[in-house]
């Protein structure tokens, strides 16, 4: 008797795991990023690494979770939702660095962005000295793209960097340290445009995106929302350049539309949600 095959079609949505610290303020960190990766269309799983304690106007106070929970956390979605894309976010102790690497060695997922978040818009530190070369050894090597700002960038390579003639030399100098690509924001340079400079280890032409400067006061969890929106392009199996490409235009709508509204009494966050949300879903065969 001939054998007969069936295949079942599943559907799916493009799922991303965020792994972040909570900001109970709603702008930032875990509740940013699941915010965005909703809003573009893909399912959102979370592991936290740390209660914060923030609004608007700072951080005043960070709680880690032990790396045991992270861990467990991680596992429980992996093993269960798979998704191919993670985005790590902020970090506070060398435990949670060697849990959240162990996860990576462990699930190989297809993509991995890491936003090396080591300092709040107001000014607060918000990661251990020690971690910080934790993630230059065990992270960063196992990432397709980290995606620092100019003072983390700073603190990863040691240089000065001032425009894009620099973000390029601190690009090239980040991809030393292993991952595959780089994507340095420039947001903070002087002048009316802004440039993001992405530098990829097999291309040896570095890709430059202007945007011009939105006036707003409601930039709160911009660092976090264009990781993960990088993260939810790439399940979506974007290529890099146009991951970050339509990331980045993404939080520059969403800047723009949330510029004229007002939450809370200092930095408020963009607007995620300025178009209707529609799921993306996938047929795999199984």
């Amino acid at each position: 008797m001939p054998t007969i095959e069936i295949i079942i079609k599943m559907k799916k949505y493009h799922s991303v795991l965020t792994i972040a610290g909570s900001d109970c303020s709603g702008g930032a960190g875990i509740q940013a990023d699941i915010k965005t990766i909703s809003a573009l269309g893909c399912y959102a799983a979370s592991a936290i690494t740390a209660v914060t304690v923030q609004n608007t106007c700072g951080v005043t106070g960070i709680h880690p979770i032990p790396a045991s929970y992270v861990k467990a956390q991680i596992d429980a979605v992996m093993t269960d939702i798979k998704p191919k894309a993670i985005k790590i976010g902020m970090i506070n102790d060398v435990e949670i660095v060697n849990a959240i690497a162990t996860s990576i060695k462990e699930y190989k997922p297809e993509s991995v962005v890491f936003d090396p978040v080591m300092v709040s818009t107001s000014g607060c530190k918000l990661i251990e000295d020690m971690a910080v070369e934790a993630i230059k050894k065990k992270l960063i090597p196992l990432s397709k793209i980290i995606t620092p700002n100019l003072s983390e960038a700073m603190v990863l390579t040691g240089e000065d960097i001032s425009d894009t003639r620099s973000m390029i030399v601190a690009g090239k100098k980040i991809l030393e340290l292993g991952c595959h690509a780089v994507l340095i924001k420039g947001g903070h340079l002087s002048g009316n445009d802004m440039y993001d400079v992405l530098c990829i280890n097999d291309d040896k032409t570095p890709y430059i995106y202007t945007a011009s400067k939105i006036q707003s006061k409601n930039t709160h969890g911009t660092g976090c929302t264009l990781s993960s929106a990088i993260a939810a392009f790439l399940s979506m199996g974007e290529t890099l350049p146009n991951a970050v490409s339509k990331a980045k235009d993404y939080v520059h709508k969403g800047i723009l539309n949330g510029k004229d509204i007002n939450i809370g009494n200092g930095h408020g966050p963009l607007n995620h949600f300025y178009s209707p949300v529609s799921m993306h879903i996938f047929t795999e065969n199984e």
